[in-house]
């Protein structure tokens, strides 16, 4: 199976940039399974149903969230409405959504798509891998899921690294999301999970992670906000990560970084 993940999109530029570029990813990639993450994609927060359905149209089969995911406030009733849009798994049962959905391709493979919320520096959730022991109970690679792909949306990359060795083996890929700087260390785990610590953004690079530089700037000298952050207007870079598994076991065979305007 060959999955394409692209990575938080930022406001317009991270819009404009994926919708540009999707069309040319699906030509030169040919993937099965086309997953982006839509976090910051509403004006740099959160997400809406119109943009959720933009992207369906445009070829996305899957969408991942974050913790931005209640920001907009008509999102929570379409996360129950559409079965292709995951939120953290990791939030309290009752939260609105799901924390994994099941893709099925035309071929009859399923991949399963997971997102996981770290806990240093972020909101009180409860653990990532307790949540993930969960639901493999359900999953088994190359049983009853071709691929297991799992986003975790973390600040640390201490975090990210130890969940990725934690899941090695058990899944196909576990990428991280929520800083924004795509990291350098494409690799696939000795288990056979292939890993990124962060994907890094759709948006405007000329920018502090996806926002107008002015008012980030403000705060580090100032010691205090002075005003909104903003997201920054200029030409969106895309980012993401393009993963091949083997059809028989669903363990990576390769992994490589993607870069397109």
């Amino acid at each position: 199976m060959r999955i394409i993940y692209l990575g938080d999109v930022v406001a317009r530029p991270g819009r404009e940039v994926v919708m540009t570029c999707l069309p040319k990813l699906k030509e030169l990639y040919k993937p099965d399974v086309i997953i982006i993450n839509v976090e910051n994609s509403a004006h740099g927060f959160g997400a809406t149903p119109g943009i959720c359905r933009d992207f369906f149209e445009k070829g996305a089969h899957v969408l991942v969230t974050g913790n931005h995911v209640w920001q907009q406030k008509e999102l929570i009733p379409y996360l129950n409405e559409c079965k292709a849009i995951v939120r953290p798994l990791n939030y309290p049962g009752q939260a609105p959504g799901r924390g994994a959905v099941e893709y099925e391709l035309p071929n009859g493979k399923k991949i399963v798509v997971a997102q996981v919320l770290g806990r240093l520096f972020m909101e009180a959730v409860d653990c990532p891998a307790q949540a993930m022991d969960k639901l493999l109970k359900d999953y088994t690679l190359g049983r009853n899921a071709a691929a297991i792909f799992v986003d975790i949306h973390a600040e640390i990359t201490a975090e990210k690294i130890s969940f990725g060795h934690y899941l090695d083996g058990r899944v196909s890929a576990v990428i991280g999301s929520h800083t924004h700087i795509p990291t350098d260390d494409c690799t696939i785990r000795d288990g056979g999970t292939a890993f990124m610590t962060d994907v890094g953004m759709c948006g405007d690079y000329n920018s502090v992670i996806g926002m107008d530089k002015q008012e980030p700037v403000n705060r580090l000298l100032r010691k205090y906000p002075s005003g909104r952050l903003t997201p920054a207007g200029g030409k969106g870079t895309l980012r993401g990560v393009l993963i091949d598994t083997d059809d028989q076991t669903g363990l990576a065979t390769h992994i490589e970084s993607i870069k397109m305007q």
